[in-house]
């Protein structure tokens, strides 16, 4: 995964009035923490930042006033019904530092024939990676799964260097029957 360059400013005003005069001229009021420091109270450019969080657990490259620090989004508030950007909690990482992360569940294959139906019960897989090499999804071949199956978290191939963060026995994926309308008809009477 490639490093996406964002300025930043520090802030020096805080509160409700700041963060609205902000937004209201494309800024995103941050903050920046982590490895024991202070945290940095920053703005971020708001267009820029909804881009660069298009790519789940996005490595993020701030230039903080002549200095540069390596983030990756901890907590991305949004606004309930624009969804614009209203706040963001930037977890500072290093190079070869191992993160725990939440990477999303891709499917692969075809179920067996038979109207079966998939279903999620993850969306998101938690792993643990390189803070540089942050996987962007997970991949669970389903080719031919029938009803009853299930694909569990040990069962998702992973990319190298990322080992699971949850139980390997936690099911991920299952392959439900279709309700057929003689089984609907005989639970409504």
């Amino acid at each position: 995964m490639s490093e996406v360059k964002i300025p930043a400013q520090i802030r020096r005003e805080f509160g409700k009035g700041f963060a609205r005069r902000a937004r209201v001229a494309g800024q995103v009021p941050a903050v920046v923490y982590g490895h024991g420091g202070e945290p940095v109270h920053v703005t971020l450019p708001g267009h820029d930042m909804m881009m660069a969080l298009k790519t789940p657990n996005v490595l993020l490259s701030l230039d903080i006033e002549g200095r540069t620090e390596l983030v990756i989004p901890k907590a991305v508030q949004r606004d309930a019904l624009k969804g614009f950007l209203v706040h963001l909690d930037l977890l500072v990482v290093a190079k070869g530092e191992k993160v725990t992360v939440e990477v999303p569940v891709q499917t692969e294959g075809e179920l067996a024939p038979g109207g079966n139906l998939l279903e999620h019960v993850l969306n998101t897989l938690t792993v643990e990676a390189e803070a540089t090499h942050l996987p962007e999804a997970v991949v669970a071949n389903i080719a031919g799964l029938e009803a009853g199956a299930s694909v569990l978290a040990k069962d998702v191939v992973l990319p190298a260097g990322t080992t699971l963060a949850v139980d390997g026995e936690t099911v991920v994926l299952q392959v439900l029957a279709a309700q057929t309308e003689a089984a609907a008809e005989g639970t409504e009477a």
